[in-house]
């Protein structure tokens, strides 16, 4: 659909714009306005069941009475009712529906560990960016505990003056990093220099343009068309370009009794928040950034996990699981307790978020991942 067909339906059609279908009525459009979105609400004109309705617009094309349904416009499921967010709709060219942060899953899970160090945060920054992140903290939670409180911050303050959300990522990453630095050194109950954590970040911006940055093993991933769309590469020693990295700047690599890679025999990963012990042997805190337009037609959901599920559960598992359920709230639940039962003794945390698509590619495959074979052993050797 053009911006200008859309501008001209915004203006003067007889529409309620909403999730739950694209509904011709007689009278004129009463345009409410919430916040960054507009949601126009119609009164039904009275009817007797033996009258023929006739149409000649392309909302009834078969003069039927029966609307045509979202899906002509590329939103599939009327269970999560959202309106469409207008100003980026005419941007765009296209509708494009609001994401509700209230329809956003999260769920975290012990497991076996003593202690929950998995962080996560759904908020939204601005008028129209929304922000998901998640946290898998080490040697304690404390750099976990800070990413939460503080990431959002600098996010935001960068936003103000940057456009560029990978920039705006990459900078906030760093500038995080430095600042949890100054925190350990200057706190007199710090557990050391030696905590950390992972951090996958998504910025979400008018409802289309996502943008992903990622240190460590949390994952980000993107169901399209029913497949699983990996947004983040694991920052493993297994990485020819990461283990590189490491030698060049003096550090080792060692293997554990389940044959897993370890920084200077410690660390399962080659890029983190904090670890400063580790930073003079390559372990940085520079993120690597995907920018990707979403496609609400198929486009079902995004989901970001912490390697107590990615250790026991692959990507394509994880989206059959959450594509087989109802809701957001059930679909993380559901895959955090799911990871629990088939062995993973890591703490459990995975953010889903609903797009245009939810619902519209159900599966009953079932693919098993080789890792579930192993039980994940966390970051220590």
């Amino acid at each position: 659909m053009s911006a200008t067909c859309l501008a001209r339906l915004a203006r003067c059609s007889g529409l309620h714009v909403g999730r739950a279908g694209l509904v011709q009525m007689s009278l004129g459009p009463l345009p409410v306005q919430h916040d960054s979105h507009f949601q126009f609400i119609f009164r039904k004109p009275l009817h007797t069941p033996s009258e023929t309705r006739h149409s000649n617009t392309r909302f009834d094309p078969d003069s039927s009475g029966r609307p045509t349904t979202w899906d002509s416009f590329g939103i599939w499921d009327d269970r999560i009712d959202e309106p469409i967010l207008l100003p980026p709709s005419i941007r765009y060219g296209k509708p494009i529906p609001k994401v509700s942060l209230s329809k956003v899953g999260c769920a975290s899970l012990i497991g076996q560990r003593k202690d929950n160090e998995d962080r996560y945060r759904v908020s939204e920054l601005t008028d129209r960016v929304l922000y998901f992140a998640v946290f898998d903290g080490h040697g304690g939670s404390e750099a976990a505990d800070f990413c939460e409180k503080y990431m959002e911050k600098y996010i935001t303050n960068l936003l103000a003056d940057e456009e560029n959300l990978e920039l705006v990522l990459t900078k906030a990453f760093l500038e995080v990093d430095k600042a949890l630095a100054r925190h350990l050194h200057f706190s007199p109950n710090a557990p050391g220099m030696n905590a950390g954590t992972t951090a996958t970040v998504a910025l979400l911006r008018d409802g289309i343009e996502l943008v992903v940055g990622s240190v460590g093993d949390s994952r980000a991933m993107l169901c399209r068309k029913g497949k699983a769309l990996k947004l983040t590469v694991d920052h493993t020693p297994e990485r020819k370009d990461e283990k590189d990295r490491i030698k060049k700047s003096g550090g080792f690599i060692t293997w554990n009794s389940l044959g897993q890679p370890n920084v200077n025999g410690r660390l399962a990963m080659t890029r983190s928040i904090g670890d400063f012990d580790l930073k003079k042997t390559g372990v940085i805190a520079e993120p690597e950034t995907k920018r990707v337009t979403l496609h609400h037609v198929h486009d079902s959901f995004l989901a970001l996990t912490t390697d107590g599920i990615n250790f026991i559960m692959n990507s394509q598992e994880i989206c059959n699981v959450i594509n087989q359920c109802h809701e957001p709230k059930e679909a993380a639940q559901r895959i955090s307790e799911q990871a629990i039962q088939y062995g993973s003794e890591d703490n459990s945390t995975i953010i889903v978020v609903p797009f245009g698509a939810w619902g519209k590619h159900k599966s009953s495959d079932t693919s098993f991942s080789f890792s579930r074979s192993f039980v994940s052993s966390g970051r220590w050797a």
